[in-house]
This record gives C-alpha cells, structure tokens and sequence, in this order.
C-alpha cells in the first residue's frame, strides 16, 4: 500500500518536489534506536489537589532507563494502562506496530521518546469526578501535566500530545489554555463543536455520549504500582461515582445556548473546542487530523483544520471511528514523522507536504491516497438535482410532483454498534429518488439538502441519505445528513464552515412546522470521498426516522416532500474536478 501511495504523489508531483530528498507521504522508517522500555506509574497532583495517575514509558538498555532527556509523548486517556510492560519492545525491525486509536503509538518509545499515559480526572485511578466532558477542568490538568512532564529530568522539554475519540478531543482542549512546551498534536475523531458532533442536526448523538462508568468497571482500571490491593483505586472509583451522567447532561441542553444543572452552565459552549478560537489562533503548536469516511465526526476535524492556525495537516481514510484497518502502518509511519519533524527537528518532508491527504473510495487500484491543497477541493463543480417525480433524480425540475410517506420507527442496520455504527437502506422506510450513472463519477466534498416539507406534526427528524445502487439492487449509504426541523433557522457560522448551511440552534431559533403549511429544510451531509460505477444507479432517500436514533418523536406523522415552482427540493453533490479525478475517468 506504502509503495502505491507514493508512486502516485511521485507521478503527480512537481519537479520541484522530487528533487527533495526527504520522505515523502506515507514513507519514512528510520531504525529502531532502542530495544527495551521501562514502565513506572506515579500520582501527579493538580493545583486543588486532585491526585492525577500517570504511567511513564522510557528507553531502556539492559533493563535499566537509557541516560539522555527524550521529547515527551502523552495522551490523556480513560486509563494508565500502557501499550508496554517493562522489557523487550515488540517491534524490532524498525517500524511501528499498529496505531492503536487513543491507547498507543506502536514502538514509539523505541524510536526515542518518553510516553506518557494520564488518567484522565474522574477516570481510572486518577481522583476527582468529571463534571462535564472535557470541561475546563479537564483543560487546565493537561496543562500542569504537560508542563509536568517536560520538567522531568529524562525530558528533553519538548512534549506532543495524540489521542482520538473522546481522548482526541482532549487533546484540542488541551492546545486552547496553550502550555509552552507543546510543540505538536495528533487528534483523530473528534468535534470542533460540541453541539454539531454530538447533537448533529439537533439530535443527541446517535452512538454514544461519552464514557460513564459503574464503580464495578472503575475497579478494572489499572493501579499504580505498589497499591496491589486496589485500595488507592477504590478511593478514587468511588469518588467517581459523583460525576455529571453524560446522557442526561446532554439531554439537558436541548438548544445551542441551553443552560445545564448539572454543570451549572452553558455547557455545549464551555466544552466545545470552537469556543476557545482567538486562544487556539495565537497557537504554533503544529497539528495532525485523522478521520474516516465511515466515522461521524469527519465534518468537524474537517471543519477543524479550516480554522485552525499553522497550515494543520489532516489524513482521512476508508475507517471507521479511529480505527485505520487496512493501512495500519501507513498512519503509524506518518504519526513518527510528524513528531520526528516537529519534536527532534528532522527533515522529514512532512512540512513540504500539502496539507490534506484523502483516500477515494472505490477509485482504481493504487490511486485511491490523493492530496490537496484544501478540502473542499479547489474547482469542485457543485450540480444540483431534483427531487422529482416518479421517483427521478433528475437536473432539471420538470413537472410539478409531491412524494408523501408515513413515518415508521422500525428496522434495524446490521453491523458493529457503539461508534462504529453506520446508517443503512432499510426498504419502504422513507421516499427514494434516483438516476443512472453513464459512466465512472468521482463525488468529493460536502453534498447538500434543500427540502420543502410538509408534515402534520409539530416537529421532523428528518434525514437524507446519498446511496449508491449496484446492478443487483444492493444498496450502499454512501454519507448522510440530518435536521431536526424545529431548529432549520439557517445563520451564519461564526468560524469558517466551508461554506456549508450551519443552525443557531439557540431557543429563540425554534420554529415549530405548522401542520398543512410548506417549510424550507436547509442542510449538509457528511464529506465523502466515493467513485459510483458505470451502471450503478446514484440514489438519495429521505426519511423521518433512523434506527441508531436515541430520542426519536413518538408521534404518528405523514410528510410530504415538494417540488414544484414556488418548492424546489434538491440534493446538490460535489462532482471532483478533472485534475482530481484523472484517474477515474481513464479506467
């Protein structure tokens, strides 16, 4: 995979870039320096005096910590439990071991560097108790063990933070009160805003609400050494048992501005990375994005890396939430050469790198890794298409049509839950509209809604779904989006939203549909990156129900789907332009 990768960015690079001798994307393994590591565990304590578990992983030679300071590399986790245990590190032939989401970075430490693993508070044998999800709290604790650690005597003051999922965004968090030895993060999977990731559309989120933990899974956390009998662990399990419940926290804050009992504020702004922008817009700290076509928060690291200072780099792969399955060792290979650059100063050719590397789903053998300059993609051509009658997805409106359908709550998707759930077709669910495909067609960027409704109750989740048919009649969702209609006030955002419609959602936003009467739903699907095949049909479904729903309306209702001269209801898809999308049309 390695190999395909570069001979495509070497057959598309400028002159200029290959007479550089440094790696380039997805190529760099240097040797490994050290075969042992040394694992030790201590409380670190917090300006309150919180008691904060960490874990440290060293060098090592002969069993004892190799002399020298090393750059530190931490995350904060929901444990201490370290990819090593003291000894032999696995990986002996230069490379890393699988990139392992929040919980590791493969033979790191045999490259090197100090890993540093903190309980987060509240979490493992850390004490105190979680207030929100990553709550200012959280914020300032990664600063003091940042700082912390670049003090210590095998550090050589420098420090890079990495983690995804609820760790990734921990370590945004952490970049916002802008501790001076960090120099440069790895986050997967997680929001710029809280409100968009976990209320997406309006509606919680529909896998998963964060980690909320029994006293009984507490007490499989990992203990420092030396508490053997888990009497330290108990004491901070028990003391978690106060923590804010995540689901009803967020069940609490209806609306953007809702202000919630359970941390006595306006929660969705105190825990969300964009609040913290003209701190983040001062930042030199170099920073890496990982997300995945098939994971719920691609939009948001997308959305992320447009706003943040210093060029961000951001990868995107055919994954699921942080996982990287099936090129494993190409995002363990890119981890060690942005902190190899950023951290011990080495050329490595990542800063000559365009910004934005991205894999394209179904493209031909060997050319799916592309790179870009930007996302959306320079040139992408926007074209919009009618939801028209008898059941056509058509570029012109023609006549006059309206599509109703029943809301029905049933069905369910197959496949892995928790966050790695996807949505899927279920037949009859909703109304589907569809339109040959003549030949290969490459879909890159952000597609949008426009819909003109008309229901009988209150309130709609609506969702659309952009899906590819095959010649056999299976159907695959490609990306989707969603919009509860009572917040479908469109505002402008007040970050670089890619140009994308964006909702208050504040209380006095609320609009509640007038049963008979026509309103306008206006709203994005996720980014995606997807090749439809000659012969296919390209489809896209709406509906008023999606079974990874958590808080679903419970009433009966019918909606009606528009599209006539005063009601125009459209999907309009990313076509990538030529340059991006050579290779498709040449097969």
């Amino acid at each position: 995979m390695i190999r395909s990768v570069v001979a495509l960015l070497i057959a598309t690079a400028p002159a200029a870039a290959l007479a550089q001798k440094a790696p380039s994307f997805g190529h760099y393994a240097p040797a490994l320096q050290y075969k042992d590591a040394v694992v030790t565990s201590e409380y670190v304590t917090m300006r309150d005096g919180v008691r904060i578990a960490v874990s440290v992983t060293r060098p090592a030679i002969d069993g004892k910590p190799a002399p020298g300071r090393f750059p530190v590399i931490w995350t904060g986790s929901l444990d201490i439990r370290s990819p090593y245990k003291t000894g032999s590190i696995a990986a002996e032939d230069g490379t890393f071991s699988a990139f392992r989401g929040a919980y590791g970075v493969g033979s790191i430490v045999g490259h090197g560097y100090v890993l540093v693993t903190a309980a987060r508070r509240g979490s493992g044998a850390s004490f105190g108790k979680r207030r929100g999800y990553q709550d200012r709290n959280e914020a300032h604790d990664a600063y003091e063990i940042n700082e912390w650690a670049a003090r210590q005597p095998w550090s050589s003051g420098k420090t890079a933070i990495y983690g995804c999922s609820n760790t990734g965004e921990a370590v945004m968090h952490a970049m916002t009160v802008l501790p001076p030895s960090l120099k440069a993060v790895f986050a997967g999977c997680f929001n710029w805003n809280k409100f968009d990731g976990f209320t997406r559309g309006g509606m919680i989120a529909n896998w998963g609400t964060g980690p909320s933990r029994t006293l009984e899974e507490d007490m499989k956390s990992t203990p420092l050494e030396g508490d053997d009998d888990r009497v330290l662990l108990r004491q901070a399990a028990e003391e978690h048992q106060g923590a804010s419940n995540l689901f009803d926290l967020m069940a609490s804050m209806p609306y953007r501005d809702s202000f919630s009992p359970l941390t006595f504020s306006r929660f969705w702004g105190e825990g969300s990375v964009s609040s913290y922008k003209p701190q983040l817009d001062t930042s030199k700290v170099a920073t890496y994005i990982m997300g995945g076509w098939y994971d719920d928060f691609r939009a948001q690291g997308l959305i992320a890396q447009a706003n943040l200072p210093n060029r961000p780099k951001i990868i995107i792969g055919p994954w699921t939430h942080c996982a990287t399955t099936g090129h494993e060792q190409l995002v363990a290979t890119e981890v060690l050469r942005f902190f190899d650059q950023h951290l011990k100063g080495i050329d490595t050719g990542t800063t000559r790198d365009a910004p934005v590397h991205y894999f394209t789903i179904n493209a031909p053998e060997g050319a799916g890794w592309r790179s870009a300059a930007r996302f959306p993609l320079p040139g992408t051509q926007m074209r919009a298409f009618h939801l028209g009658g008898e059941n056509r997805l058509a570029a012109q409106p023609g006549k006059a049509a309206a599509t109703s359908f029943t809301v029905r709550r049933e069905g369910k998707c197959p496949g892995a839950g928790g966050a790695a759930a996807q949505p899927c077709h279920i037949p009859g669910l909703g109304a589907s509209w569809s339109m040959g495909v003549a030949a290969d067609t490459e879909i890159t960027g952000h597609p949008t809604v426009d819909l003109w409704i008309v229901s009988d109750a209150p309130d709609e989740h609506v969702f659309a779904y952009l899906e590819d048919v095959a010649p056999d009649g299976k159907v695959t969702v490609v990306t989707e989006g969603r919009l509860k209609a009572s917040i479908r006030k469109v505002t402008p955002a007040p970050w670089d939203n890619a140009g994308l419609p964006w909702h208050r959602g504040y209380a006095e936003d609320a609009q509640s549909l007038t049963p008979g009467e026509p309103a306008p739903l206006q709203f994005a699907m996720l980014p995606a990156s997807y090749v439809f095949r000659k012969g296919h049909r390209l489809q896209v479904t709406v509906t008023g129900w999606d079974p990874r729903e958590r808080q679903a309306p419970k009433t009966a209702s019918r909606i009606r789907i528009l599209n006539d001269e005063k009601h125009r209801s459209t999907v309009t898809l990313p076509y990538a332009p030529a340059a991006y999308s050579a290779a498709v049309a040449s097969r």
